[in-house]
């Protein structure tokens, strides 16, 4: 597949990364930033091409006219955008991806991405993604991950075992003990970031994160086995009063008591319109006399969510030496989320690695629904649908246990019709299931997608 990436940023390059593992992808990257573009094909074998992303001679130049996927993600929404238009009308791509970050252009009022206005395929808005990831972890309280296929059929769910769930110190044999009744796999387990492939004869140690699949209404009888099930958030601060912070807080309000804490006087004042049951604060988020008199300590939970990751870090780890139960914290920057101490912040979420996951989505080969991308990049889960007769695919008519998944790799669930199958005994494949499906390195996704040729 030829694909021309517009944009050589965090972004870009990650993708850029994740696209070239697979030989049979050919990819350009466009950027007007020459030291980017070279320190890129140093490293990868990729084409790059120094020039304005929107410029029709700059498209050609990347080899437009036989492009099968054009994916725009620029700094700027005006460029991704005229450069999709220009793709579909001047070059005929087949395929186009654009990141719009302005919430405005993602207005349903206003539905121009259509073939007769701007023609993209599929948009990718980081702040919708980032609100739905935020709102999905506050509906389950002890969740460090959370993903969701099949129309939210079957969940991907990420815990830290703790001493207090009775599974602890137990064989992973004795979850069908406890709960007879509900259908759940663990896919995988990181023992001090070590991965441990889950069999039924593994101890379940305190301080393991334990990744299980299930059906949404199990999820709390799981995790209550691998610590004491915590509960419902009520009070919650935003810090930020960006795009992220304000479509949280509109999501939230009705359900929760929140407070959202903005530093510009004006901002905090236009938001403060925009809520209904929100408490709008205008401070400084690392302001230690603020938060007190806001009793950050009584604070089920913390979420800081500005465009600064400093600022992000610090206050959230001041809301948590004051007593805030637990803190949420949107971080850009990749050696900012390595370094962090998950003793200190509970859940960092990478707006990079949520777009990636997207474009991923859309930039597989055909067979492939969706990619999750975990644990900074390393990992991933992914959606794949069995197409097919038994004679003419790898998959159609054979059974689970015979086939030649990579090291590691474990189908968690089968979606057939209406029905979720955890896939916990033999199943032999049907033509359209849905596989679920866990891969501790991210590479080993080209095997897959082999097995779906």
């Amino acid at each position: 597949m030829k694909i021309i990436i517009l944009g050589a940023g965090q972004t870009g390059s990650a993708l850029a990364e994740y696209l070239v593992t697979d030989k049979q992808n050919d990819v350009t990257v466009v950027d007007e930033d020459h030291e980017k573009l070279q320190s890129l094909q140093e490293r990868f074998d990729l084409q790059v091409i120094v020039g304005k992303s929107s410029y029709p001679q700059v498209l050609e130049s990347a080899g437009a006219e036989s492009a099968d996927m054009l994916v725009a993600v620029t700094n700027s929404d005006e460029v991704n955008m005229m450069a999709c238009q220009i793709g579909h009308v001047m070059f005929n791509i087949p395929q186009k991806v654009a990141r719009i970050r302005a919430p405005e252009y993602n207005d349903e009022r206003y539905p121009f991405f259509n073939k007769d206005c701007i023609n993209i395929d599929h948009i990718i808005a980081p702040e919708n993604l980032i609100t739905n990831h935020i709102s999905q972890l506050i509906q389950y309280p002890g969740a460090l991950q959370f993903a969701s296929f099949y129309d939210n059929r079957v969940c991907l769910v990420a815990v830290t075992a703790y001493y207090g769930g009775a599974l602890v110190g137990s064989e992973l044999s004795e979850l069908k003990e406890h709960l007879p009744h509900v259908e759940a796999r663990v896919v995988a387990i990181y023992r001090q970031n070590r991965f441990i492939r889950p069999l039924g004869s593994t101890l379940i140690e305190a301080g393991d994160m334990v990744y299980f699949i299930t059906p949404p209404v199990n999820i709390k009888a799981v995790t209550s086995e691998l610590q004491r099930l915590e509960k419902p958030y009520k009070r919650i601060i935003i810090s930020g009063g960006g795009g992220v912070a304000v479509a949280l807080a509109k999501r939230l309000e009705n359900d929760y008591q929140v407070k959202l804490i903005e530093r510009d006087a004006e901002r905090a004042e236009f938001i403060a319109e925009q809520l209904i049951n929100t408490t709008v604060l205008h401070g400084e988020s690392s302001d230690q006399e603020l938060l007190s008199q806001e009793q950050v300590e009584l604070t089920d939970l913390f979420i800081a969510v500005t465009s600064d990751d400093e600022s992000n870090i610090m206050s959230s780890m001041l809301a948590k030496r004051m007593g805030a139960k637990k803190v949420i914290v949107l971080i850009q920057k990749q050696a900012y989320l390595e370094l962090i101490n998950d003793s200190v912040i509970d859940i960092a979420i990478s707006p990079q690695h949520a777009t990636i996951s997207e474009l991923l989505s859309h930039v597989r080969q055909t067979g492939v629904v969706k990619v999750i991308s975990l644990r900074q990049g390393e990992s991933e889960i992914v959606e794949v649908v069995a197409n097919g007769t038994n004679e003419s695919s790898k998959l159609v008519g054979k059974n689970i246990n015979g086939l030649k998944l990579p090291s590691g790799a474990t189908i968690g669930a089968v979606v057939r019709g209406e029905d979720v199958i955890i896939v916990n005994t033999d199943l032999t494949i049907e033509d359209g299931d849905h596989l679920i499906i866990f891969l501790p390195e991210r590479k080993v996704i080209t095997d897959i997608e082999r097995l779906l040729q």
